[in-house]
């Protein structure tokens, strides 16, 4: 089936432009997260460690904002048909997909749980005030934290195994999956 894409048309094999750029504005965010998220937890408590705890704040709530509208896009714009393989690999690129979607909201969610638990709000860009999600409560936000940090280590294993799955496909299979993901050339 074509995605639909009124900015540009799409071909039947390819994504559109809008799917591209959510792609990769998300992976760009979840990486940049995802190191900040572990440079800053070893630092000591200094003014660096805050700003850096914002930014990461200020990430998850942009990520958890791009997957919002990525999934909108999605369910109303059909991928490009499944290239052919087999069976298995296509129920394992679903499988994947769905744990990616899942991950996307799961990790900001947690971490924004984690964040009204400990007792420190999130202001968006220093501007926006965002709802407590939980009461101030230590015991709570110590659980929270750890779930924040199993689940984005979770999001980063099946990050991998995505990327593998693409680098398979354009090294080894050569069938042209990656370019898919790519703006076309004209």
């Amino acid at each position: 089936m074509q995605e639909k894409n009124d900015a540009l048309p799409s071909e039947p094999d390819r994504y559109g432009l809008v799917a591209i750029a959510f792609h990769w504005l998300l992976a760009l965010a979840i990486v940049c997260a995802f190191l900040l998220g572990h440079y800053m937890s070893d630092l000591p408590l200094s003014m660096t460690r805050l700003k850096l705890f914002s930014w990461h704040k200020w990430l998850g709530v942009t990520i958890l904002a791009l997957s919002a509208l990525r999934l909108l896009w999605r369910l109303s714009h059909r991928p490009p048909v499944d290239l052919p393989m087999p069976a298995w690999q296509t129920r394992a690129a679903h499988l994947t997909h769905g744990l990616l979607y899942l991950l996307f909201f799961a990790v900001p969610l947690a971490g924004w749980a984690y964040s009204s638990a400990s007792g420190f709000p999130i202001v968006w860009f220093g501007v926006l005030p965002l709802p407590d999600f939980v009461s101030v409560d230590k015991a709570l936000a110590a659980s929270l934290k750890e779930a924040h940090e199993l689940l984005a280590n979770g999001l980063a294993l099946v990050v991998l195994l995505h990327l593998a799955a693409a680098l398979q496909h354009q090294l080894l299979n050569r069938d042209g999956l990656l370019q898919r993901m790519l703006p076309a050339r004209r």
